[in-house]
């Protein structure tokens, strides 16, 4: 069962967590998050501190965590940000388009993480996770939440609506893109039992939905700790991680699209004509074409949309084989344009679904791209089947919104 623990957050008063909040650093450029550099309490001071130093210093620099730590510390001596006095846990609900989901956020328990109680789909990459386990380790804060989902507990369902009835929350503001974001913070003792006993009794398992690099960044500086016989009882803080964790009925993903810069030396014609072998090729003119169904994708290129449907024994059944990003990767990118490998090919580019379908129009249109392709999102279902069975998604399949923000709590090592 999920093993959780409430802790003491450092995080804003009220009226500036508006201020503070940004958005995780792994979905920002260097030169979006420059445009935050003259707001001091921005939170990018510290999860991309490299704002604050020349342009031509390597973001992996040293320099940059030092900076890191030394901007965070600034914070805390300035009281931009306050560490709780109880260990606590705290409700934070988002809201986009009128639809809301409330998590959980809490410590995790990396033996959770290395035993697979908490479930993963993807693959991790070194060098970003040297980067978050540099900034750890420098700033002695694990400054990022990572996004885990499970499956709904009536329990903690009434607990969670009755707590958001009867208290007004710590924090309530939109931020600049729409997204509403409140937060609670609970620090009555016998409610903190209750909650880790419903964990503990209810819940078998956790998955992680977004922040795969932070969760295996997190679980390395602990063994590295635990190396060092740092660990003494198995509760000291670096044995546990920033999380989120939402009910699954409230979750949506959204589609993770893919542009590609070339159609392997095919003229749009020939590369048409390819794809009939394993799809239904519609033509769709300049009406966007938004998958709708399972097995449907968008095509654009030359100008135009195109509807493929893929045939019938085209695709496996099996958990990973029966996903639409399996069918694409398989049947396109790597039989006819030969990128077989995603994560490392440079002809083949990703785009959130949050972006719309526009801004594929617009990589193509600019030259930049010959043909983009929007998917049909992978479901939380199909997500806990994989995670499940062992297996892992192809890379960039999920897309989760709205994101959590950075700064609103940090959790102390």
């Amino acid at each position: 069962m999920a093993k959780i623990i409430p802790f003491k957050g450092l995080r804003p008063p009220r009226a500036l967590a508006s201020q503070v909040a940004t958005l995780p650093y792994d979905v920002c450029s260097v030169e979006e998050a420059r445009q935050f550099k003259d707001n001091p309490y921005h939170f990018y001071h510290v999860t991309r501190s490299e704002i604050d130093l020349s342009p031509t210093v390597d973001v992996h620099s040293p320099e940059v965590y030092e900076r890191a730590a030394e901007n965070l510390n600034d914070m805390i001596e300035k009281g931009v940000l306050v560490q709780d006095k109880e260990p606590c846990y705290y409700l934070y609900e988002l809201v986009m388009n009128g639809r809301s989901q409330t998590g959980l956020v809490c410590g995790s328990s990396l033996d959770d993480y290395n035993n697979g109680i908490i479930k993963k789909h993807e693959y991790t990459r070194p060098e970003k996770e040297l980067d978050r386990i540099n900034h750890i380790k420098t700033t002695h804060a694990q400054t990022g939440i990572v996004f885990l989902a499970y499956n709904n507990v009536e329990a903690m369902d009434r607990f969670v609506a009755d707590w958001k009835q009867e208290h007004e929350p710590d924090y309530d503001f939109t931020a600049e893109d729409g997204i509403r974001h409140i937060f609670w913070v609970i620090s009555d003792y016998s409610k903190v039992s209750l909650i880790t006993d419903l964990f503990a009794d209810d819940v078998p398992a956790t998955y992680i939905a977004d922040g795969h690099h932070r969760a295996a960044s997190a679980a390395k500086v602990a063994e590295e700790f635990r190396e060092q016989e740092l660990r003494i009882s198995g509760d000291e803080s670096f044995n546990y991680f920033l999380t989120c964790i939402f009910p699954a009925s409230q979750l949506q993903i959204l589609d993770y699209n893919r542009v590609v810069k070339d159609l392997n030396g095919m003229s749009i014609d020939v590369f048409l004509a390819a794809l009939e072998k394993d799809f239904t090729v519609t033509l769709k003119g300049k009406e966007q074409f938004k998958p709708q169904q399972a097995h449907e994708f968008g095509l654009y290129t030359g100008g135009s949309w195109y509807q493929l449907t893929a045939r019938e024994g085209t695709f496996s059944t099996d958990p990973i084989g029966v996903l639409d990003v399996s069918i694409l990767q398989q049947n396109v990118l790597s039989k006819l344009l030969e990128i077989h490998d995603p994560r490392t090919d440079k002809r083949v580019e990703f785009v959130g679904g949050i972006r719309g379908l526009g801004e594929l129009e617009k990589r193509v249109n600019s030259g930049e791209m010959v043909a983009a392709f929007s998917c049909y999102p992978v479901s939380i279902r199909q997500l806990f089947e994989v995670a499940d069975s062992g297996n892992v998604m192809p890379p960039k399949s999920t897309w989760f919104e709205p994101k959590t923000r950075d700064g609103l709590v940090v959790y102390m090592i």
